[in-house]
């Protein structure tokens, strides 16, 4: 999964330094191409890698019942989820670096703002499935009510991040699925 954003990371990174250069348009589609067939290989590999265990083929099933997580996510959700045993959400929402962090001295009550530890790639892969998920049915009223109460766009999506990592604990806990219902009720 780092291999496979590390190689996203540079194709982004090279499209935006050849953009204003005229007289590359037919290298640079050469090399995008060739990139992109490099991230389709490495997700078919990862896909027969999850197929050896059907325990982690039927977990990412189960994680992609949340309206936003995709394959790429549900995989690196469930390899964390499997690999690192979490007490209960909360350890495994600090564990991804949306956790609040206090800034704290005496009488003082500072901001607050996110921890960041943790593996920085699936706190990405988390913020890009709130993304779309704040464009689904499901999330759609909870993002509307966190910017009308004045919150940011990013200060919302990174709420329902949050949610995402906890239904992904829950879900993978309890070998449930997702129920739009059960989430809808905390906004």
């Amino acid at each position: 999964i780092r291999r496979r954003a590390n190689i996203v990371r540079i194709k982004s990174s090279l499209t935006l330094t050849m953009s204003n250069l005229s007289g590359f348009t037919a290298e640079l589609k050469a090399v995008s191409n060739k990139l992109d067939a490099l991230i389709a290989k490495i997700d078919s590999t990862m896909t027969a890698i999850a197929a050896h265990s059907p325990q982690h083929k039927e977990a990412q099933q189960r994680l992609q019942t949340i309206a936003g997580v995709g394959p790429v996510v549900s995989m690196a959700l469930t390899n964390t989820l499997e690999r690192v045993p979490f007490r209960n959400a909360d350890a495994f929402v600090a564990f991804t670096g949306f956790d609040p962090r206090a800034n704290d001295s005496g009488n003082k009550i500072g901001r607050r703002r996110l921890s960041k530890r943790g593996p920085a790639e699936l706190r990405r892969l988390l913020f890009n499935a709130a993304m779309a998920a704040a464009k689904s049915k499901a999330w759609k009223p909870i993002y509307e009510h966190y910017r009308a109460h004045g919150w940011s766009t990013t200060a919302a999506l990174v709420i329902i991040a949050r949610k995402i990592a906890r239904a992904a604990w829950s879900i993978h806990h309890y070998h449930s699925t997702f129920d739009p219902e059960r989430i809808t009720k905390n906004a």
